[in-house]
């Protein structure tokens, strides 16, 4: 619609009467249209979380739209933030030697499905070189041992500031990430890895799972943290198996799953749809 533009506000405080009518009167006075509103409250912590789109004039700017807020957000000790809809999150996509995931991004950010801009993917092999300049994207190649790692974590660092990432996504990128760099990167990092974990580490979870007869097996994306693979979750699914599944079919149903989850965690992040609560997440999927 000409002359109206979106926003989409979150935030999470403790639960209180009023909370719901302030954020909505506040924004009816001025003309604001809500287009979509979800809200969830944990009654565990008595915690309240929420996420709206509004539809605004356009010549409101941002940054006053932020500042209009602000006095809510301060009376209510809210987790708050504010961001237009029109802007997508920068995105850099790490990968090592497994492309399923990093190709399912990549077409569906270049057939518009995904709303976010890809900046570049980066890797610590050649493997994927040739996928991510087919998609004419810029591919950094950045080997790393045990010596040279916090070299490399630092090109990684020092390239998510100098392009303004928003998110780093690892697409099957099979290097462990540093605690320093979890923390720098905490809420803006999200990972892709089977679901057998904690249970099958290591080498050859399929053939694993093959010799304990498992019956489902699936993928779980979550935030990155230096719990290793114990990050808040996002999503996650699972397929059904048989005894007929062999390890080799097992895992390409398994490569499934990760491209479709991944796909999904990024898309929710990239809409602000995922609020932090703690451990876990308050996901409004739709």
């Amino acid at each position: 619609m000409a002359g109206v533009r979106e926003i989409v506000l979150t935030f999470s405080c403790q639960d209180a009467q009023g909370i719901v009518a302030s954020v909505a009167s506040l924004f009816a006075e001025r003309g604001f249209n809500i287009r979509e509103s979800s809200q969830f409250e944990d009654v565990t912590q008595r915690r309240f979380f929420m996420r709206t789109v509004f539809e605004c004039p356009a010549d409101w700017q941002l940054d006053a739209i932020k500042a209009l807020f602000a006095p809510v957000g301060e009376r209510y000790a809210m987790d708050w933030a504010i961001f237009d809809v029109d802007c997508k999150p920068r995105v850099l996509i790490a990968v090592s030697q497994w492309g399923h995931c990093l190709n399912s991004l990549l077409n569906n950010w270049k057939n518009g499905s995904l709303p976010i801009e890809i900046v570049g993917v980066v890797s610590n092999h050649e493997v994927m070189r040739d996928l991510t300049e087919w998609y004419q994207l810029p591919f950094h190649y950045l080997p790393v041992t045990r010596d040279t790692k916090p070299e490399q974590e630092g090109q990684i660092w020092s390239m998510i500031e100098e392009q303004d990432v928003d998110c780093l996504v690892l697409a099957r990128y099979m290097q462990i990430l540093s605690d320093n760099l979890c923390r720098k990167l905490n809420g803006k990092a999200i990972n892709i890895h089977h679901s057998f974990l904690p249970g099958f580490k290591g080498a050859r979870p399929y053939h694993q799972a093959y010799d304990r007869g498992v019956k489902l097996i699936g993928a779980t994306a979550h935030y990155v943290t230096a719990d290793l693979d114990e990050g808040p979750i996002i999503e996650q699914s699972v397929e059904r198996v048989t005894h007929v599944n062999l390890p080799d079919e097992m895992a390409e149903i398994g490569r499934d799953i990760e491209a479709v989850v991944l796909n999904r965690a990024v898309r929710w992040h990239a809409e602000h749809r995922v609020l932090l609560n703690g451990s876990k997440t308050v996901v409004f999927a739709r």
